[in-house]
This record gives C-alpha cells, sequence and structure tokens, in this order.
C-alpha cells in the first residue's frame, strides 16, 4: 500500500473555545469563522503538510482538534 495522505482535522465543536491558534499555526489547513469556530479548508491532509497539522493539534489549549486516520491506497 502507499501512502497518499496524513489522514483529516477533526474539530470537537463543543469543546472548541476560539481562540484560534489552529488558525494561526496552520492556515493553509484551516481558518476561523465570523463566529470564531474553526473550519477545515483541506478535506484531507496532504502527507507534505502533516507536520503542520500536528502542529495546529498541538497549538490547541483545550485539545478540541486532532488528527484522524490516514488514507491509504
Amino acid at each position: 500500500m502507499e501512502q497518499t495522505g496524513a489522514g483529516r482535522l477533526v474539530v470537537d465543536r463543543i469543546r472548541c473555545e476560539g481562540y484560534g491558534m489552529c488558525e494561526q499555526a496552520a492556515p493553509e489547513l484551516l481558518h476561523l469563522n465570523d463566529d470564531d469556530e474553526p473550519v477545515i479548508d483541506v478535506a484531507a491532509i496532504p502527507a507534505t503538510q502533516k507536520p503542520i497539522a500536528d502542529a495546529a493539534v498541538r497549538a490547541c489549549p483545550v485539545a478540541a482538534l486532532s488528527l484522524s486516520g490516514t488514507t491509504v491506497s
């Protein structure tokens, strides 16, 4: 099997408090909407951007963001 992606970002909307640290860490992957809720801009994280996605997950002070699954073919 060949790895084609690094999974996807998942937001726990109940836990999220809209600090925006995830957006600062990975603006190419997600942004905050007008209600300060994260919006994931990429359906599947390319393997080359996994370090950026990991940084966004680590940046969340309330652990509301996670990286789920790995896409393989």
